[in-house]
């Protein structure tokens, strides 16, 4: 067994999947580990039955927060998780995201000097407006670790100060974790039996507030869906979206439609598998971006702005807001034009290989072992760094050249862009900013 003890911190459903593969290659290893939910998914679907779908160990400790505003659920978990960690003493605290549960973890392992790895670190939607921008945030405020899934949100991280040391570029474990996922629902779940295989799917999933408050962006997503005949939609409907869509008198509509399939809330495995065998999906979601793509899927997302651009760039996800006239006119083009679906659907994972999880573990024993994830208070003056920029016009990697320099180096610009500092990136012809003097993480 190694000497090194985990705690994972999770609270909702995205977490527990994310973070699935990881748990798995900790067990793998035989390493001591502290599984702790929050209880922000609090009702047995959520909780207990997940774990059981997902083939995971159950929680060893279970916070219970509930329900209640995101205030008072940050407290309660403030509380329970600093009596907790206090009792488990772990090496390291690992949060997954941008949730609440994410940002009391943080916080509560850093106000006991307990290292924090934040897995999928660097996301940014640069929309202060969102919750879960604030929260990822300031979870990165407060971690030590920083397992991004891409070099975009390494620099992020860079460009926001943070040590190029303790920024590890794994991927993402949405790779890992549909990989894993899909053969569970493979064999457990049966929704595709209620389609037919001419059934062109569309799984549509709705539940921001920008989007299911707000009466005109609502009915303009509904005009575009009521519109799209020619594909069978397939709309499992969160409680909060639908509460809105009656309030708004929308929600008929959708069921005298023949077109659309409404259902309750759907099972992980079921929409996991449903998702895989789409011909598009259309989303708010973050995650489903991730998944999308993954699964070769095209998606269409119902926003303006997105903390995954990287499946933009890809090719394999469109920012179609809440347009009617660009939802529908996206939509159809991808049914009529094969080239500009087929492009779409073979855009380049930007998430990994699916081993994200194996880098994680990996990389945090290394730091480990090196003693680099101590959180003990100075004992001698915090100097000030001093930083310089240098062009260099020699053979040398980043590695040798903060070797010969005895500085970190924190940033590479080359012909303009941002580059993140590799160890082995040869930086000839490039402009690298480097720091020299004390610097605490």
């Amino acid at each position: 067994m190694v000497n090194m003890k985990i705690a994972i911190i999770l609270g909702t459903r995205p977490e527990i999947i994310k973070m699935a593969p990881v748990i798995d290659e900790i067990r793998k290893r035989g390493m001591e580990f502290s599984l702790i939910h929050t209880g922000q998914h609090y009702d047995h679907e959520m909780s207990d039955q997940f774990f059981i779908d997902l083939e995971l160990p159950a929680p060893h400790h279970n916070i219970g927060v509930g329900s209640g505003s995101h205030g008072a659920m940050t407290a309660e978990m403030l509380r329970g998780l600093e009596e907790v960690l206090l009792r488990e003493e772990p090496d390291i605290v690992m949060v997954q995201g941008d949730t609440n549960a994410v940002l009391a973890g943080a916080l509560a392992a850093v106000k006991l000097h307990i290292p924090v790895g934040h897995v999928e670190a660097g996301l940014r939607s640069f929309d202060r407006t969102m919750p879960e921008e604030i929260n990822r945030m300031v979870a990165d405020v407060c971690s030590k670790l920083y397992y991004v899934p891409t070099e975009e949100s390494a620099i992020n991280l860079l460009m926001e100060g943070v040590d190029p040391e303790m920024i590890l570029v794994t991927g993402n474990t949405v790779v890992d974790a549909c990989l894993r996922n899909i053969e569970i629902a493979s064999r457990k779940s049966d929704i595709l039996s209620e389609f037919s295989e001419d059934d062109r799917i569309v799984a549509l999933t709705l539940h921001r507030a920008e989007n299911v408050d707000n009466p005109e962006r609502l009915g303009s997503i509904i005009d575009a869906i009521l519109e799209l005949e020619e594909f069978r939609i397939v709309f499992p409907v969160h409680p909060r979206t639908r509460k809105n869509l009656e309030r708004f008198g929308l929600y008929r509509m959708l069921q005298d439609a023949a077109h659309v399939t409404l259902m309750k809330p759907m099972g992980y495995l079921d929409f996991l598998l449903l998702l895989s065998n789409s011909f598009i999906v259309l989303t708010d979601s973050g995650g489903l971006q991730e998944e999308a793509i993954t699964f070769n899927v095209p998606c269409l997302t119902l926003r303006y702005n997105t903390e995954r651009p990287e499946t933009v760039e890809a090719g394999g996800n469109i920012l179609v807001g809440a347009d009617r006239e660009m939802i529908t006119g996206t939509a159809r083009r991808l049914l009529e034009d094969p080239d500009f679906r087929r492009r779409m659907m073979e855009a380049e994972n930007p998430y990994g290989d699916g081993h994200a999880s194996e880098r994680i573990i990996e990389e945090t024993l290394r730091l480990h072992r090196e003693g680099k994830l101590a959180m003990e208070a100075p004992e001698e003056v915090i100097s000030i760094p001093s930083r310089r920029l240098i062009h260099v016009d020699e053979d040398i990697t980043v590695l040798d050249l903060a070797e010969r320099e005895d500085a970190a180096v924190r940033m590479v610009y080359s012909g303009g862009e941002i580059l993140f500092p590799a160890p082995d990136l040869n930086l000839k012809g490039m402009d690298v900013l480097i720091e020299s003097g004390s610097r605490r993480n």
